[in-house]
């Protein structure tokens, strides 16, 4: 009886797939039971991919800037953070800062991710700082930076509502918000593993305002340590409820947790099947949400490729000098050439584009890569 309603419930998921009806709560917690099987789950997400984008796979050109790991909060599951007297503590000089972006610029970079650990010592104008400097020096770079957790403690540092605070930061040069900090918005789980952090309603002021001042943001889900398939299908319809409301999320980032040097060190990591029944999950109930990333830094090289055709399109990019999660034991590497990301995704049976980070096609000049433009024809708009 119990095998003849499983089955029976895959069917009744494939029907709406296909037929492409919305997926319910109870759907998502479907798609996470072993019973469904993972094969049939990739097929499905896959053919929502498919729908949405072809053979087409993205990639960016980008670097990451961590300009200090200080930190006030003590995340259980952050291995990145320091105390301020902690040998392992730094921050970064604006010599350093713009020195990154030199490279960024001499690489042919189009984007900087910009995150960090919240320095108790350094005042709102500081963080403004780092991106006026860099917009200022580098205005081709597109600056991604700041979580809703930076953007609370700006807040808490101002005291100007958060509306405020994102106008600044754009005249600054702020040109999109990452998805960071939403690592699982249930309160049973997240008072556990951030307590004194931003909670879930901050994250969505500061992403809901975002979006209605017009700058695009990604969302992300930190999976794999104390939570279940219930807080995993309640944090994805929480991002698809904003989406329907905003349409400001471009992209949907799952996390796997690392937990090597962290407070849940004992907790064993996602295993590649928990990944990509996590990229296919998230495709299929996040219909509203343009693209799906497989974060190559935490999945690894392969299971990211593999990911292409469970329902992920974007690989992310070359990610020159990303910290936190290394610190949290990613053995992968630093950086992946253009040349390796394009063949990992010609691999997989996809169709490399490079994008902006607001998913412009880009074109570069072939006797000097370094200068790139943005394509706005009618072909590059419909990729």
């Amino acid at each position: 009886m119990i095998a003849s309603s499983s089955a029976e419930r895959v069917r009744e998921i494939r029907r709406k797939v296909e037929n492409g009806e919305r997926l319910d709560f109870d759907d998502g917690l479907a798609l996470y039971a072993p019973s469904f099987p993972l094969q049939e789950l990739g097929e499905l997400a896959n053919l929502v991919r498919e729908r949405m984008h072809g053979d087409v796979a993205f990639y960016n050109i980008n670097t990451h800037l961590n300009p200090t790991n200080v930190c006030i909060y003590r995340c259980r599951f952050c291995a990145f953070r320091s105390d301020l007297r902690d040998p392992k503590g730094y921050v970064m000089t604006e010599d350093q800062i713009l020195q990154r972006g030199q490279e960024a610029v001499d690489n042919g970079c189009t984007e900087m991710h910009i995150v960090g650990g919240l320095h108790h010592k350094m005042p709102y104008a500081w963080y403004r700082g780092i991106l006026q400097t860099l917009h200022a020096a580098f205005p081709q770079l597109h600056l991604k930076a700041w979580t809703p957790v930076e953007i609370g403690w700006f807040e808490f540092l101002t005291k100007w509502p958060v509306r405020r605070i994102l106008e600044d930061l754009r005249e600054a040069g702020l040109g999109s918000l990452p998805g960071g900090g939403a690592e699982i918005f249930h309160p049973q789980v997240r008072d556990q593993i951030c307590e004194h952090k931003a909670d879930a309603h901050k994250w969505f002021e500061v992403h809901r305002t975002a979006h209605q001042i017009g700058l695009r943001s990604n969302c992300t889900m930190l999976y794999g340590h104390l939570e279940n398939a219930y807080h995993r299908v309640d944090h994805l319809l929480r991002l698809r409820e904003l989406q329907d409301a905003t349409g400001g999320f471009q992209t949907f980032i799952p996390l796997a947790f690392h937990p090597d040097n962290t407070q849940l060190s004992h907790l064993q990591k996602p295993s590649v099947l928990d990944d990509l029944r996590n990229i296919a999950v998230s495709r299929l109930l996040l219909d509203n949400i343009p693209h799906i990333k497989a974060y190559w830094i935490m999945l690894g090289i392969e299971t990211a490729q593999v990911a292409l055709a469970y329902g992920a399109d974007d690989l992310d990019g070359t990610v020159r000098h990303e910290l936190i999660y290394h610190d949290a034991g990613a053995t992968t590497p630093e950086f992946l050439s253009v040349d390796r990301i394009r063949q990992l995704i010609e691999e997989a049976g996809r169709v490399p584009i490079e994008r902006d980070t607001l998913y412009r096609r880009v074109q570069r000049d072939p006797t000097n890569p370094r200068h790139w433009w943005v394509d706005h024809s009618e072909a590059s708009a419909a990729v």
